[in-house]
């Protein structure tokens, strides 16, 4: 799994990939301070079975910190965008085509209001939020739009040729992006595009494309500087029904950093945190600790953390699943408890945790059991959220 941490330039993107992933990555006050997107890697919480069921876990591709398992998610930053990206404005493209593997899009988008939409830095609640929000989803938009009627040719040959359904042809076209022929059928459901690909003109490719960007590539909004923002800024992005998270990445990262050095303890995803006893600050480390610790209050903490669980969770609709090789000692063959922790799409099936860990276990599935229930179950049963699953295969 991927997630695109997108936006215009200089609302605080690399701020929060870094804060998210505490890789090292070029921070400044002004755009285009990424060039080259930055790969790293988050972690989302689940509460691990270890406690539950009285074992010492042994996590191999993932992290458990006292009963919570950390799930390690792919983030990309990918340099800001600007009107006209499409177009090859600012290495647009460029930018856009970094996207093509993402499965979902936190927009961070600058609540404050202090930037214009080219990321020029202005006063605080000068510029409208929302602005943010409409122009990226119509650069993605319009880039696919793009990418469609550059094999536009093609499509219309292949459907005349052999009779080929749209949403096939379209799904090739798009299938670099990461767009399934099920998600272009739902988008040409509520799309109507001729059967004649001749006649597709840029108006209804473009309401097309709309329709397979809220598909495959879904936003969350990281409504970014909240701590500096006019409480209306925050009700005009909420009144556009999106999925939004008042976030403060310089405020994570920062106590991210005194978590480092010794001077807090706090845990990513916490409301607040301590300042430990015996440690001597001066009379600025101290006011700038109060105003985050109050703001965090204000917010229910940074937001981070909950931004990256909403795109996974809610967004995505993904759920946790622990396989494992033995039953009774849930552990792996090298005698690891609880080694591994999956991220699978809402309705997947046994069947498909087995293909998933490798192809041969899905090819040559008996059945499975669901070892928290001690019951055999088969190719078809839907995992729930939690599950432990041991797959059983023919050798």
């Amino acid at each position: 799994m991927q997630i695109g941490i997108v936006g215009k330039p200089n609302v605080g993107k690399s701020t929060m990939f870094g804060a998210a992933t505490m890789a090292p990555v070029e921070i400044a006050n002004y755009p285009f301070t990424t060039i080259e997107p930055n790969k790293g890697v988050g972690y989302v919480r689940y509460p691990c079975p270890c406690k539950q069921l009285g074992v010492t876990c042994t996590p191999h591709n993932s992290l458990c910190i006292n009963g919570v398992r950390m799930i390690p998610v792919d983030l990309l930053d990918v340099a800001g965008l600007v009107p006209d990206a499409w177009q090859g404005k600012g290495l647009g493209n460029r930018f856009l085509d970094d996207l093509r593997q993402a499965d979902a899009l936190v927009n961070v988008v600058d609540v404050s209001g202090s930037t214009n939409i080219e990321g020029l830095p202005g006063k605080v609640g000068e510029f409208d939020p929302t602005e943010d929000i409409s122009f990226l989803r119509n650069e993605i938009d319009c880039w696919m739009r793009e990418i469609v009627k550059d094999g536009l040719g093609k499509i219309a040959r292949q459907a005349k040729m052999n009779g080929s359904k749209p949403e096939t042809v379209l799904a090739e076209r798009l299938a670099g992006l990461k767009v399934t022929e099920g998600q272009v059928k739902a988008a040409l459901d509520k799309v109507s595009l001729s059967a004649d690909p001749t006649q597709w003109d840029d108006e209804s490719l473009l309401k097309f494309c709309s329709e397979v960007r809220k598909l495959s590539k879904p936003m969350i909004i990281a409504m970014n500087k909240a701590d500096i923002a006019p409480a209306e800024n925050f009700k005009k992005i909420e009144a556009l029904g999106e999925g939004c998270v008042p976030t403060m990445a310089e405020t994570e990262l920062a106590l991210k950093k005194a978590e480092k050095v010794g001077l807090v303890e706090y845990v990513p995803g916490d409301e607040c945190f301590k300042i430990k006893e015996g440690v001597n600050l001066n009379e600025g480390q101290r006011k700038a600790l109060d105003y985050m610790n109050e703001n965090m209050k204000k917010f229910g903490g940074t937001g981070i953390q909950r931004c990256l669980e909403d795109a996974v969770y809610k967004t995505l609709d993904y759920i946790p699943v622990y396989p494992v090789e033995d039953e009774g000692k849930l552990c792996d063959h090298f005698g690891r408890v609880l080694p591994d922790c999956h991220l699978v799409p809402r309705g997947s099936t046994a069947r498909d945790l087995a293909y998933r860990i490798h192809t041969d276990l899905g090819e040559k599935f008996i059945r499975a059991v669901n070892c928290r229930t001690h019951r055999t179950v088969g190719a078809d049963y839907l995992l729930e959220p939690g599950d432990i699953i041991r797959i059983v295969a023919n050798k």
